[in-house]
């Protein structure tokens, strides 16, 4: 250990001694994600910089702390990127808070998630001992579900000290598409586009405009663009849009209506409730601003066959997060005892009493 993780650790057993609690925290630029925030921080953001990159194997191991810009530059002076689209929420955000929020752009539809990027991590858990999970090449899959658990947890699991993601190559082309249309009809479109052979890396529906981002090589692109019509955007203004999804700087994003965030089916039906919707992913997320009661909205999303985030609103009472099964809360009492028995990191910060 070098001699911060040792800090650490004798912070986490302290903690753990005088039964208080501890929350890990980068830039904090995700705060606002998931229940109330308890406990004294113990801030990863010292703890920065590039430990080992294979541009040839699309591998990179990084410490939890370093800013999450500084290695997406890094990647991109070699062509390559994180092929989930990470959103930032804030210009210091970095790499763990990334991964402990788990939360993907545009391009995770066909890309994938962060969990799915994910090869291996190393962390501190509530006992202040060091572990290390997975590999640095896909192969080797040793503990690797380990990894994508820490995926996700914000921060009730572990201090994330280093972890190690697949990256993807840049594309070579893009191109950005719009068509006008209503949601029933776009919904449809997407899942029709979504089933042929086109390089769709990206798209999403609001206020009566379907957009659809292509991605790849210049030929496949340019193929698709004539195939398909519509209207192309500038670089410029296609930037401006997918950013504006990524980072929530979209005009839709900017209401006071609570934003629910609704996972369902692609081919799931409206959700028919009373607000505005944003559609991504191909009509897999839903955005709704709407006033309408926890109750309602989850009930909607049960209906069809997904579940629905309280992601930005003051009153978290009814929980941030879709209520769990017993048969799952009880898998994540089990793991929140087996990597923190003593309930050190976070409690409550994904549901009550965990």
């Amino acid at each position: 250990m070098t001699d911060m993780e040792q800090g650490w650790a004798e912070q986490i057993r302290q903690a753990a001694a005088n039964n208080t609690a501890l929350r890990i925290r980068g830039s904090g630029s995700k705060d606002f994600y998931g229940q109330q925030l308890v406990g004294e921080v113990l801030d990863t953001r010292a703890h920065r910089g590039v430990i080992a990159y294979e541009p040839a194997e699309l591998v990179v191991k990084v410490r939890a702390g370093t800013p999450l810009a500084e290695l997406e530059a890094s990647l991109a002076a070699d062509g390559q990127m994180l092929g989930f689209e990470p959103p930032h929420f804030g210009p210091d955000a970095t790499v763990g808070g990334c991964v402990a929020a788990g939360l993907s752009g545009p391009r995770r539809a066909s890309a994938g998630s962060v969990r799915d990027f994910m090869l291996g991590v190393t962390l501190l858990d509530g006992r202040g001992k060091r572990l290390h999970f997975g590999g640095e090449v896909m192969k080797n899959v040793a503990g690797y579900d380990v990894a994508r658990l820490m995926t996700g947890s914000l921060g009730t699991l572990g201090v994330l000290l280093d972890v190690s993601i697949k990256v993807l190559p840049l594309p070579v082309a893009e191109a950005t598409l719009r068509f006008e249309m209503d949601a029933v009809a776009a919904v449809a479109q997407m899942n029709t586009w979504g089933g042929q052979p086109l390089p769709v890396s990206a798209s999403s529906w609001v206020g009566g405009v379907l957009t659809l981002r292509l991605s790849g090589a210049e030929a496949a692109v340019s193929a698709a663009c004539q195939r398909l019509g519509g209207e192309r955007l500038s670089d410029e203004a296609a930037r401006t849009h997918w950013q504006g999804l990524r980072e929530q700087s979209h005009g839709f994003f900017g209401g006071e209506a609570p934003l629910w965030r609704l996972s369902v089916p692609s081919v799931a039906e409206a959700t028919g409730l009373a607000g505005s919707q944003l559609i991504e992913w191909g009509g897999a997320q839903r955005w709704v601003r709407t006033e309408q009661d926890a109750a309602s909205v989850r009930a909607r999303a049960d209906a069809l066959k997904g579940h629905a985030t309280l992601f930005r609103g003051a009153d978290k009472s009814a929980g941030a997060f879709h209520p769990l099964p017993p048969a799952l809360r009880t898998i994540h009492q089990r793991l929140k005892h087996s990597f923190d028995p003593d309930g050190v990191f976070g409690p409550g910060r994904l549901y009550e009493g965990l």
